[in-house]
């Protein structure tokens, strides 16, 4: 093996041990290349020539971008439209009737990477309250990445991200665009905006407060510090009573006492401040 590729050899394992310490993403030896498939691509949009130079960057005070860059190449692939259908079958039987008369149904999903989330949550409104709910439905998708708010707002996705979606509901809710494409319908994005945010960037520049935030495979990308910040952000933003959907593995108890847990993956907002 030569020096250059002794180097990215160390380099990437370098990227994967440490996208394992920070992000709980696991890369086995037998993915070991999709990793620096996804890793040169990130390289390329920032403008290194190699990876030993985005390992070095990981731990430059100004870190940020480069993190960022490799969290979301990383992880880019796992978003799909009904994930962890048994959280959202919760927020469909406990959380959604209690919107049922609410004159304004506010949502927010955070870090909503391409959108899937945001209307999925959507569907399930409509599904749940009837079509005429979504009129006074206002779901808010965020993210840090400006490439996938912008596929987002377009709202077309392939047939592969539809999978754990009844077959019923892509009929309903779907229409085809060619190419084994398919769009949402406009009844369901007009009850969704979607825009660039950075979680670290608090207090959140909210006027309304939100009756429950999804925030699911995020939390993991951040130290336990960052995660209290973020957790308690979202609580200054959330109605009291409120609720906070995470990933199943994710866990609040130990981040803020704001939060009580209900189950795996399901906060709600607790009245404690300390």
């Amino acid at each position: 093996m030569t020096q250059s590729a002794l180097a990215d050899d160390t380099s990437l394992e370098t990227i994967r041990a440490w996208l394992e310490r920070t992000c709980a993403i696991h890369y086995p030896p037998g993915k070991r290349a999709l990793l620096q498939q996804r890793l040169g691509r990130v390289q390329q949009s920032l403008g290194m020539r190699t990876l030993n130079e985005m390992a070095n960057a990981l731990h430059c005070p100004d870190s940020r971008e480069v993190q960022l860059a490799i969290m979301h190449a990383a992880s880019t692939n796992h978003t799909y439209f009904f994930r962890e259908t048994d959280v959202l079958d919760q927020f469909r039987k406990d959380f959604l009737p209690t919107l049922a008369t609410r004159p304004e149904i506010r949502l927010w999903s955070a870090a909503c990477s391409t959108g899937d989330e945001v209307y999925t949550l959507a569907i399930l409104i409509a599904e749940a309250l009837g079509p005429e709910a979504l009129r006074r439905t206002h779901i808010l998708g965020t993210d840090i990445s400006a490439p996938v708010i912008e596929r987002a707002e377009a709202g077309i996705y392939p047939r592969d991200r539809l999978e754990q979606m009844p077959a019923d509901l892509v009929q309903r809710y779907l229409r085809p665009v060619g190419l084994n494409r398919f769009r949402v319908t406009d009844d369901i994005r007009t009850a969704c905006t979607f825009r660039r945010m950075n979680l670290k960037k608090s207090p959140y520049p909210f006027q309304h407060m939100f009756q429950a935030v999804f925030c699911r495979n995020v939390l993991y990308y951040f130290t336990p510090s960052d995660q209290a910040e973020v957790v308690n952000a979202i609580a200054d933003v959330t109605e009291r009573g409120g609720w906070m959907f995470t990933s199943v593995t994710e866990n609040l108890r130990e981040l803020s006492p704001r939060w009580q847990y209900i189950s795996n993956g399901i906060s709600r907002k607790t009245d404690k401040l300390t």
